[in-house]
């Protein structure tokens, strides 16, 4: 399998390190030189506007997906290649999946560990193949990493649980991996 399209899950917020914005721009380049369409959560703001901003300004294809009730909220990304409104956020995170050969995780808050726990989530299920990468930005996703790793330990998840995700610790990391074909 090729990856000819990732979704990146991010914040619609900056956070507390400029660390993230400086990655969030970084992959959104990175996709863009690498030939991979971005798909994301359609907001013009935070590190969703950084990412969709850096693919765009490197000439990359730029897929947003945003739910109604957010398109004020999250300001409206209008200079995407494709702008997607769906119904609800089920909806808008289905589009996502469908859209989408690989996922990659880097900072975010509740909806960000939502999108990625319901992507792990349906990997699990074999609703799909498709690489997760949690792309570990200045250390963001440790303690995220450590309860993943506290679920197995403990009984709540199976240890092939683990095997679900990838945890990369930069971009430069994730498009090696984005960039070498994935078994089907």
């Amino acid at each position: 399998m090729i990856i000819r399209s990732c979704a990146v899950f991010c914040g619609s917020r900056f956070g507390n390190s400029p660390a993230y914005a400086e990655g969030a721009t970084e992959i959104g380049t990175a996709l863009a030189q690498h030939g991979i369409t971005l798909v994301y959560g359609g907001g013009h703001v935070g590190l969703m506007g950084t990412v969709a901003d850096a693919a765009l300004k490197a000439g990359g294809k730029v897929i947003g997906v945003i739910p109604e009730f957010l398109h004020t909220r999250e300001v409206m990304h209008k200079g995407v290649t494709q702008l997607e409104i769906t119904p609800d956020m089920h909806t808008r995170k289905a589009r996502m999946f469908e859209l989408s050969d690989a996922y990659a995780i880097i900072p975010g808050g509740l909806g960000t560990f939502d999108e990625l726990m319901e992507i792990m989530t349906w990997k699990q299920l074999g609703l799909h193949q498709g690489p997760i990468y949690i792309v570990n930005i200045d250390g963001w996703a440790t303690s995220l990493v450590q309860t993943l790793n506290d679920a197995v330990d403990q009984g709540f998840a199976e240890p092939s649980a683990r095997r679900l995700f990838t945890v990369v610790q930069d971009v430069p990391e994730l498009m090696e991996h984005l960039s070498v074909s994935v078994p089907a």
